[in-house]
C-alpha cells in the first residue's frame, strides 16, 4: 500500500507534466511580453537575444541534460499510473533507427517517460542506443518552454532535424516519432484503438534515406488517462479543430481528467491507468537516397504489418479485448 505522503507525491508530478504541457509556453509568453512594458525590459531583451542566438539548436538533436532525465519527479510519475517498459527484442548498436511510437493519446506519457527520462532505464535495455524524441515545431517558438522541453533532449520534428541526427557519424542513433501526431489526439477516446497510420509515410521515406531500421512502439492503455470529448468527422466543430490544427500544428482537444483532490471531480489531473509501453522488432530498411513511391509502398506495408501483429500479441496481458483490433485511419 502507498502512503498519502507517496500519493500526493505522485499526483503532484502527473499534475506538473500536464500543467507544463497546457501553460508553460503561453504563460512565460505573456510574461516576457509584459515585462517589456516595466523596468525588467532588460530581462526581456536579454532572453529574446538568447531565443535567436540559438533558433536553430532544435534542428541539430536539441540540448539534452543527462541529469533532467533522472529527476525523482519522473519516479513518481511513472509510479503514478504506473508505466513500463516491454522490450521484446535487440537493437543492435551497429545502426541507426526510426522508432515509431503509437498511438498519440493526449500526452504521449508512455514514449515520454520511457524514452525521454531513465525511469524504466531505457538506455539499460538499449545500451549504445542515442533515443531522441521529436516534437511538433511549433513549440519551439514558445520562450523558455522551449528551453525546458531542449533540456531532455527532445528535438523539432521536421526533415532537417531527423536527417541532421541519422546523418550522425556514431551509429546508434534512434529518432522517437509520434507518427499519428496531433491529427491522432482526436481520436484519444478511452477503449478505442484508432491510429492515423494509413497516410502517413514521411517516416518510411526518413528510413530509407538514411538506410535506419524501423521499430513499432505500442503504448497500451495511453488513450485511457483522459476522457475525450470527440466530434463527429465533418462537423463544425471538427473542421474548427482540423482547421487550428492546419495553422499550427497543435489539434485543440476538449479532454478531462479527475480533480486533484477528489477522484470523483472534473479536473487535469489524469487517471491512474497502467500504460505499458511496447518496443517490436526492428526491420531492416535499404539506403536509398531516392526511393520510388512502390518501394515507400512496400515498407509502410511490412510497418503496419509488424505493428498489428506486436498489438495482438500483447493486447491481452496489457489488458486490452482478445475481441479488439486496431483501426487504421
Amino acid at each position: 500500500m502507498k502512503t498519502v505522503r507517496k500519493q500526493w507525491l505522485e499526483a503532484i508530478s502527473a499534475y506538473q507534466l500536464v500543467l507544463s504541457f497546457l501553460f508553460m509556453g503561453p504563460f512565460f509568453s505573456l510574461l516576457l511580453l509584459f515585462l517589456l512594458f516595466t523596468p525588467l525590459w532588460s530581462f526581456s531583451v536579454l532572453y529574446l537575444v538568447w531565443f535567436f542566438l540559438d533558433w536553430d539548436t532544435p534542428n541539430r538533436g536539441g540540448r539534452r541534460f543527462a541529469f533532467v532525465k533522472t529527476w525523482s519527479m519522473w519516479k513518481e510519475l511513472r509510479d503514478y499510473f504506473p508505466v513500463k517498459l516491454v522490450k521484446t527484442a535487440e537493437l543492435p548498436r551497429d545502426r541507426n533507427y526510426v522508432i515509431g511510437g503509437h498511438p498519440h493519446g493526449i500526452m504521449s506519457v508512455g514514449n515520454f517517460t520511457n524514452f525521454n527520462t531513465e525511469m524504466n532505464d531505457s538506455s539499460k535495455h538499449f545500451p549504445g542506443i542515442r533515443l531522441t524524441l521529436a516534437g511538433l515545431s511549433f513549440i519551439f517558438y514558445l520562450p523558455i518552454y522551449r528551453d525546458y522541453i531542449s533540456s531532455y533532449g527532445i528535438c523539432s520534428v521536421n526533415r532537417r532535424s531527423l536527417d541532421f541526427i541519422l546523418s550522425q557519424p556514431q551509429p546508434g542513433q534512434a529518432v522517437v516519432i509520434i507518427i499519428g501526431g496531433a491529427q491522432e489526439a482526436l481520436y484519444a477516446i478511452p477503449g478505442t484503438h484508432h491510429l492515423v497510420l494509413r497516410n502517413r509515410k514521411g517516416f518510411v521515406r526518413l528510413a530509407l534515406r538514411h538506410g535506419a531500421s524501423l521499430v513499432p512502439v505500442y503504448s497500451f492503455g495511453e488513450n485511457d488517462i483522459f476522457h475525450l470529448k470527440a466530434f463527429a468527422p465533418g462537423s463544425w466543430q471538427y473542421l474548427c479543430q482540423v482547421a487550428f490544427k492546419k495553422l499550427t500544428g497543435y489539434s485543440p482537444c476538449i479532454f478531462w481528467g479527475r480533480g486533484l483532490f477528489s477522484a470523483s471531480s472534473w479536473g487535469l489531473l489524469p487517471f491512474a491507468r497502467p500504460i505499458t509501453t511496447v518496443v517490436g522488432r526492428p526491420i531492416p530498411v535499404p539506403q536509398i537516397l531516392c526511393p520510388t513511391e512502390e518501394e515507400v509502398n512496400h515498407y509502410h506495408r511490412l510497418y503496419m504489418q509488424a505493428l498489428e501483429t506486436l498489438f495482438e500479441e500483447h493486447k491481452e496481458s496489457c489488458g486490452v479485448p482478445a475481441s479488439t483490433h486496431l483501426t487504421f485511419i
